[in-house]
């Protein structure tokens, strides 16, 4: 019996010999495939789309070129424009209202009277085609954008490429104050000319001279790869982006999807999604031992008391946010017909966005950080290009989706990373809570005055920021 076992044993082990180290081999292959995984950066898919009207055609490639582009105003639209700025309706405001109830009507009438009798929309459309300005077809809609390049450059130096994007209810317009400074930083004492830029800036599809998407699904996600499209189109394989507002998050979701084509990202708001308990009790202990869950003294006198500025200042500002998100074509409607409500709504973000404080104020606050042409200069902007409805939508676009599952939520920034926090920002991210998204923080500045708008309201801090942050990734 014991012999009859012995070929049996030897089998046995036989088996054994080929199997443990198969066996060794997968579960070792699995570890080093799980490490590497670990390693590897995740990113957003590129993908592909149309947004022309109808089927995507068949055949023939897209039409790469680039068309100079001209802005023009006429005669038939500003005599439109005049005669609906004379046929206003106004409700008389609230005794001592100022613009707690929105923008205020007894302000709003000197606006428009200034507007109807004083603004030279010609003259404004000679200062926006100062800079060279241009529109190319991407996935089947027109792509407006300005490239600012420098007159001179120092010998030796690297131009560097900066693709600057703008937000709601702003425009390409808003870099107009920020171009010079990139351009030529020597000649306005910004540095030695060790640091210079040739600036791009697009519109956001449906925004402005960008033709607004045919069909539904139009997201930040499309936007970046569009604007990834016109970079390399324009001949450059890698470039630096900024953005505020909308053109933050369009820039990250340039990062998150190429980043080996991002040099730097430098945002001026940042979009944090992450939540959970972590957050909680940061927010818990941040008041009482801020250092204990790594806030500053800064970060704690900008985020408390944390319901007041985080839920109810949130909470009355973004009122537009759920209209816009849910049903933007009805109050669109109204918007896009009258000038009067058009320019209310528009103006009222660049009142409190700038500085809460100006809720308080009869005027709004609004021509201490900018003149009435600039102002009534971006609301031209929307209104002779019909666009405040596809700018509105854009919020649907983003916001239809479980925030959480998006992918610009479930992949981190690896890119170098630029953070300029204005003290006036609608709501503040520390340091500690931007790491969560943002893996290679390389600046941070808490920026010692200025609101949303920063390229428009503070250019000079904003450009030396931008400077600072790209001189510091070039030395890396």
């Amino acid at each position: 019996q014991t012999i009859l076992c012995l070929p049996r044993s030897f089998e046995y082990s036989q088996k054994n010999a080929v199997l443990v180290p198969a066996a060794a081999l997968g579960v070792g292959g699995m570890l080093v495939f799980w490490l590497r995984s670990r390693h590897k950066i995740k990113t957003i898919e590129m993908g592909d789309g149309w947004w022309g009207s109808g089927e995507r055609p068949l055949k023939g490639k897209e039409d790469e070129s680039i068309h100079p582009f001209k802005i023009e105003a006429s005669d038939k639209e500003i005599e439109d424009l005049h005669r609906r700025l004379e046929q206003a309706r106004y409700t008389p405001p609230l005794e001592g209202a100022a613009f707690h109830y929105g923008f205020n009507s007894n302000y709003l009438r000197k606006v428009v009277a200034y507007w109807r009798n004083q603004f030279d929309w010609r003259k404004q459309v000679e200062v926006l085609n100062k800079y060279p300005h241009f529109r190319t077809t991407i996935e089947g809609i027109d792509i407006h954008f300005i490239h600012v390049k420098p007159s001179y450059v120092p010998h030796g130096r690297a131009v560097q490429p900066l693709l600057m994007v703008h937000g709601w209810p702003g425009s390409f317009y808003e870099f107009y104050k920020i171009i010079p400074l990139l351009t030529e930083p020597s000649r306005h004492g910004l540095n030695e000319g060790d640091v210079v830029f040739e600036v791009i800036c697009p519109s956001i599809p449906g925004y402005g001279f960008s033709e607004a998407p045919h069909q539904k699904g139009f997201d930040t996600i499309a936007t970046a790869r569009i604007f990834h499209k016109l970079m390399n189109r324009l001949g450059f394989k890698q470039y630096y982006v900024q953005g505020g507002d909308w053109g933050s998050r369009i820039t990250t979701n340039m990062a998150q999807m190429l980043p080996q084509s991002v040099k730097g990202l430098h945002v001026n708001l940042v979009f944090v999604n992450k939540q959970g308990l972590r957050r909680m009790i940061s927010v818990m202990l941040g008041a009482y031992v801020p250092w204990l869950v790594g806030l500053t003294r800064e970060d704690v006198r900008r985020t408390y008391p944390f319901m007041q500025k985080n839920i109810y200042d949130l909470l009355r500002e973004s009122g537009y946010l759920h209209i816009q998100a849910t049903k933007p074509d009805t109050a669109g409607c109204g918007l896009n017909d009258s000038p009067v409500g058009l320019a209310a709504y528009i103006l009222e973000k660049f009142s409190t966005w700038t500085d809460k404080s100006f809720l308080h104020k009869d005027d709004g606050g609004l021509e201490s950080k900018y003149s009435l042409d600039e102002l009534l200069t971006n609301v031209m902007i929307y209104w002779v290009t019909s666009s405040i409805v596809s700018s509105m939508r854009f919020y649907k676009e983003n916001f239809s989706k479980d925030p959480n599952l998006t992918a610009y939520a479930r992949v981190g920034v690896y890119v170098p990373t630029g953070i300029a926090a204005f003290p006036q920002e609608i709501v503040h991210t520390p340091r500690i809570w931007a790491k969560q998204n943002f893996k290679n923080i390389i600046t941070y500045t808490y920026m010692p005055r200025g609101g949303h708008f920063a390229a428009f309201e503070e250019p000079k801090l904003l450009a030396q920021d931008i400077i600072h942050f790209v001189r510091k990734v070039e030395q890396l």
